[in-house]
């Protein structure tokens, strides 16, 4: 269980996050949904410790995690697919990958989940060789989540996976969320496509200027009409 309590943030003279609180159950899918510049990509990076948070708890597994370093956070199971893909683009798909374990020592365990993620993602396999910087957009959010993976994650942080995607890679990309959420893997997704991502989701969390303004089962809040009429478009 990962339980965000309180959590503040400022930028400046920025209040970029005002006390939120959110928990992610284990095994789940949840995620949060609003404007830009609501706060999301803010919430994710603080718990990961990129960003210092002025307040507030990040428990994992009862255990405070806030201002631990960010190698910790990950070596203890969290892990973040950045928004903008963030792969290193003159390294080959295999180097990448590699680079998702660097924390880890047992290698054959570290090939067996190599293969995982081929098996995920056969177009990486075909590629494996093939630098990173050339691959589509698409090709390299596949590679992202791949890296990503390769961590062994238990909860897998997802900032914008969506975005900039041909509607194709995206709708493989949601189908891919819920394959890595079946294999047992607890899902923080951010997403500006609230539809696509509320689809997916356990529960929802709606972000406003920093704040929490409701939250309730996905699917319930896909036919609430506040979320309809502000981020999904419909009258």
């Amino acid at each position: 269980m990962l339980s965000i309590k309180n959590l503040s943030v400022h930028y400046g003279g920025i209040h970029a996050l005002r006390g939120i609180s959110l928990d992610v159950p284990a095994g789940k899918i949840v995620t949060l949904v609003g404007a830009n510049g609501a706060g999301k990509s803010t919430t994710l990076n603080s718990i990961m410790g990129l960003v210092k948070a002025g307040g507030g708890s990040v428990c994992w597994n009862g255990e405070e995690i806030l201002g631990s370093p960010t190698k910790a956070i990950v070596e203890s199971g969290i892990v973040l697919v950045p928004e903008g893909r963030r792969i290193f683009p003159n390294l080959t798909v295999d180097e990448n990958l590699s680079l998702g374990a660097y924390a880890r020592t047992n290698k054959d365990e570290v090939e067996a989940d190599r293969e995982r993620v081929f098996g995920l993602f056969p177009r990486l396999k075909e590629r494996h060789k093939q630098k990173a910087g050339t691959f589509s957009g698409g090709e390299q959010q596949m590679l992202a989540v791949g890296r990503a993976l390769m961590s062994k994650p238990k909860v897998l942080m997802m900032d914008e996976p969506s975005l900039g995607l041909a509607p194709l890679f995206v709708g493989m990309i949601f189908d891919i969320i819920r394959q890595i959420n079946a294999a047992g893997v607890t899902v923080l997704l951010v997403e500006q496509n609230a539809k696509a991502a509320l689809e997916v989701a356990d529960t929802g969390y709606v972000m406003e200027t920093g704040t929490i303004i409701f939250s309730g089962n996905g699917k319930d809040l896909l036919v609430d009409d506040r979320v309809r009429k502000a981020y999904l478009g419909e009258a």
